[in-house]
Order: C-alpha cells, then structure tokens, then sequence
C-alpha cells in the first residue's frame, strides 16, 4: 500500500522537475511562433467613442485574452470602431485557440480602408494557418512573405519556413 502512494507521487515529482526545466514539450510550432501584436492603444485619450476599446486593451495589456475578447467584438459592432482591433481580436482569438475565427477577423482588416496593417495582417494570417495544422499552406505564406525583405516580419517568416522544411 505504501509503495503504491510513492510511485504516483514520484513521477509528479519527476513530471514537474521536467517540465520546469524545459526538458519535457518544446510547445508547438504555433506557441513557438505566435506573439501577440504589442499594444499601440493604451495612452489614448478616453472619450465615451474610445472607453470600451481602452478596457479591452487593458485586458489585453495582461494577457487576459478570453476577457479582451467580447469587449473588441462589442466595440467592433460600432459604427464608427477604428478597423485596427480586428487585428488585436484575432490575437486574441489565436491565444485562446481559435484559429480559424481569428483568420475571419483578418479577413475583416484586409477588406477595411486600412493599409498600414498590410504586413500585420500576411504575418498573422500564416500563424492562424499554422495553428490550425495547415502547415503547407503556413510555409507558403511565409515562404512568399521571407522573399519581402522590406517585410516588417521577413526575419520571422525566414526562421518559420526553417522550422516548417
């Protein structure tokens, strides 16, 4: 009885020495790749237009992404909401390991007026592929944004495509 609770207790032990030290998973390609897009909306002026934006990056700002969410989603909704938090719902979307919907909400930015997100908008479209296990498709997409050298993300794009050979 006694060896049957040390046996248990010494592969959690063994378990959790592993995985602290790093020598267990190394993470999928998608958790080694994925960064969310650093936030460029805190230190906005708060007006009643901006509130529910500012609380969603503030959400956002600490990793709270299952939080930043619905509130992006809402103030998407409104008529007059600045195009650029589709890009900050798709990371969201993708920390909280839903791929396919973020790419959805990279599709709404790339048909929007905006084109300061172009290079935002190739990059993270790749990660929501490779984290939906299209990784063909992920390596052509970055195979085809590595030969941008002017790309703000080329270098990440060259060392996905080394990971995805």
């Amino acid at each position: 009885m006694a060896s049957f609770r040390i046996r248990p207790a010494f592969v959690l032990l063994l378990t959790a020495l592993l995985v602290g030290s790093g020598c267990g998973s190394t993470g999928t390609t998608c958790d080694r790749f994925f960064e969310p897009y650093p936030d460029l909306i805190t230190g906005r002026v708060r007006t009643a237009k901006s509130a529910e934006y500012l609380d969603a990056m503030a959400h956002y700002r600490e990793g709270r992404y299952a939080e930043a969410a619905p509130l992006l989603r809402s103030y998407l909704n409104a008529r007059d909401a600045h195009d650029g938090a589709h890009l900050y719902l798709a990371c969201c979307l993708l920390a909280t390991g839903e791929p396919f919907e973020a790419e959805l909400e990279l599709d709404h930015l790339e048909r929007s007026h905006l084109k300061d997100f172009r290079d935002q908008t190739e990059w993270y479209t790749v990660i929501c592929w490779l984290c939906s296990d299209q990784r063909d498709r992920a390596l052509e997409g970055a195979q085809g944004i590595a030969a941008k050298p002017r790309h703000t993300y080329a270098k990440e794009a060259e060392a996905l495509v080394k990971a995805l050979q």
